[in-house]
């Protein structure tokens, strides 16, 4: 473990001691600043977002929506990818998506990134259909999560895929355990062809990908 790795986890320590992991569902001010910061370096953190964008084998053409984008990261992810086509990212806090668009700068200029300030219970998107879905340690904080999978199931053409990713840290809480939650989430949204990936972190972490059935009227 590097230095700056070694001053992250000490700080992120003293953060959650002093109450500041509430920052970290719901960012706001200066403290939220720093959880955002705190998010966007560290080097787990990074990883877990980058490999789950990897698993969406997003196209150079496709649209791509992330809720609960947070700094960006993924979301830059998905945009190296997604060269001609357009990632939108999602997030309730309006400093997550600040520092999503510094982070982005560039491809938001360039239209191929927008950034919409916004509780995923309150989406409201218009355009094309979506290729593909991504979202990173969110869907626990997300009213109603059964209606709201059902609604991104409105939001992805047919075949379109989706990923959600779960790092439990909750004591007793296993990735097993996440995967069935989030598996049993998908299938009864009208997801199908279900996989689960895991990366190797400290918890590990679990994906869960599935798809729109092809067929239109197949869909919930």
């Amino acid at each position: 473990m590097d230095i700056k790795e070694r001053v992250l986890g000490h700080g992120l320590r003293w953060w959650a001691r002093h109450g500041g992991i509430a920052q970290f569902h719901r960012p706001t001010g200066a403290a939220g600043h720093v959880a955002g910061w705190i998010m966007g370096r560290r080097s787990s953190n990074v990883a877990r977002n980058r490999w789950a964008a990897t698993l969406l084998d997003v196209q150079p053409a496709e649209r791509v929506l992330e809720l609960g984008c947070g700094p960006g990261v993924a979301v830059a992810a998905l945009a190296g990818r997604a060269t001609r086509g357009l990632v939108v990212g999602v997030d309730h806090s309006p400093v997550m998506i600040r520092q999503a668009g510094r982070r982005n700068r560039a491809a938001v200029k360039a239209g191929r990134v927008r950034l919409v300030p916004a509780p995923v219970e309150s989406l409201s998107l218009t355009g094309e259909p979506f290729d593909a879905v991504l979202a990173v340690n969110t869907i626990g904080m997300w009213p109603a999560p059964a209606a709201r999978l059902r609604a991104l199931a409105r939001l992805l053409r047919p075949g379109g895929r989706i990923a959600l990713v779960s790092q439990p840290r909750c004591p007793g809480a296993t990735s097993v355990a996440a995967a069935e939650e989030l598996a049993a989430l998908l299938t009864g949204a009208g997801f199908t062809g279900l996989r689960t990936e895991t990366l190797d972190l400290d918890p590990p972490v679990v994906c869960v990908l599935g798809s729109v059935p092809p067929d239109v009227t197949a869909r919930v």
